[in-house]
C-alpha cells in the first residue's frame, strides 16, 4: 500500500511538471508579430507588444516620429539602423494613407559610414499632400537589391495627419435642372471646403478641374471642361487674373456653346474673389485663336 501511495504522488508531481513545461492548451501565442488565439483562452488578448518575426528592433530604431505622432509636411524622419539595413548608404521610406494608398516615397540617407554591423544614424525628409483620411502608416524598408523575399524586412509606424484649418470656396458648373435649355454661358455655384491656403484662387481652379462629384451630378451639375487639364500659371495683377492652361483645355472641344461654357466656368470661379475683376485665359502662353468653336 505504501508503494502505491508513493507511485501516485510521483505521478501527480510529474503531471504538474508537464503542465508547467507545456503550458496551457488555451492561450495567446505570438506569431509573425501578432497575438493569435490558441484554443479558447479565457483571458483577453495581451496588451503588451508581440515581438515576433516582424520585430526588427535589433536592426533599426526610429527616434522620430513616434507611434501615433501627429505629422505634417515636410516630415523629418530620424533614427539609427545597422549597416546591413542600407544599400549604397540609403533605404526606402513610404507613407501610406488609411486605405493603404501610397502618398509619398523618399530615401533615408546615412549620416556616417554604413559599411559596418553597428548602428548608423540616418535622416530623411518626406514631403506630401495631406490625404482625406486622418490616419496613415510610415513604412521603413530594408534596402533589398536582390529582390528575394527572405532578404526583405520592414517596420511600420502608425501616424496621425495634422488637422488643417478649412476654408470655403465656390466652383461653377453648368446645371441641367436649373438651366434645362442649356444657355451655354450660364453657370451655377457649388460650395467646396478645402485646406486653408494663401493661393486660394489657384486652389479654387484646381477644385474646378476635378469636376463634379457624384452627389452634385444627382442635382444636375456637370462640367464642360475636359479631364486632366493642368494649370501652368496664374498671376493676379491690377484686378486682372491671367491664367495659363495646357493644350488639354481645348482638346477636341467643338461648338460655340461649349466654348462659352468653359470660359464661363473658369471666369466665374476666379471672379468670386474681390481682387479679380477681369480674367484672361491662355493656352501655352497663347491668348489668340484659342477655344475656337
Amino acid at each position: 500500500m505504501k508503494k502505491i501511495y508513493i507511485i501516485l504522488i510521483f505521478l501527480l508531481l510529474l503531471g504538474g511538471v508537464l503542465v508547467v513545461l507545456r503550458g496551457s492548451e488555451d492561450d495567446w501565442i505570438c506569431q509573425n508579430g501578432k497575438w493569435v488565439k490558441h484554443g479558447n483562452p479565457s483571458a483577453s488578448m495581451p496588451t503588451t507588444p508581440c515581438k515576433g518575426a516582424n520585430d526588427y528592433s535589433n536592426e533599426i530604431l526610429v527616434d522620430s516620429p513616434g507611434a501615433n505622432d501627429e505629422i505634417s509636411s515636410p516630415l523629418i524622419i530620424k533614427g539609427r539602423a545597422r549597416g546591413n539595413w542600407y544599400f549604397e548608404a540609403s533605404f526606402p521610406i513610404k507613407l501610406l494613407d488609411e486605405q493603404g494608398k501610397e502618398i509619398a516615397i523618399t530615401n533615408a540617407q546615412t549620416k556616417s559610414d554604413w559599411m559596418t554591423s553597428e548602428f548608423v544614424p540616418f535622416e530623411a525628409t518626406l514631403e506630401f499632400n495631406r490625404p482625406d483620411s486622418d490616419k496613415g502608416v510610415l513604412i521603413l524598408e530594408k534596402d533589398n537589391p536582390s529582390g528575394l523575399l527572405e532578404n526583405s524586412a520592414r517596420i511600420e509606424i502608425p501616424v496621425v495627419f495634422e488637422k488643417s484649418e478649412k476654408i470655403k470656396i465656390k466652383t461653377f458648373f453648368n446645371n441641367s435642372k436649373m438651366d434645362p435649355e442649356f444657355s451655354c454661358n450660364k453657370v451655377f455655384a457649388v460650395e467646396r471646403e478645402i485646406p486653408k491656403t494663401q493661393a486660394v484662387a489657384r486652389a479654387a481652379l484646381e477644385e474646378l478641374l476635378k469636376g463634379t462629384r457624384k452627389i452634385e451630378e444627382k442635382d444636375g451639375y456637370f462640367s464642360s471642361l475636359n479631364q486632366d487639364v493642368k494649370i501652368q500659371g496664374l498671376v493676379i495683377e491690377n484686378s486682372v487674373a491671367k491664367v495659363d492652361f495646357d493644350s488639354q483645355l481645348e482638346f477636341q472641344v467643338g461648338g460655340s456653346c461649349r466654348v462659352s461654357a468653359i470660359r464661363a466656368q473658369i471666369t466665374q470661379t476666379l471672379k468670386q474673389f474681390p481682387t479679380v475683376k477681369d480674367v484672361i485665359i491662355s493656352i501655352n502662353g497663347r491668348t489668340e485663336d484659342i477655344l475656337q468653336p
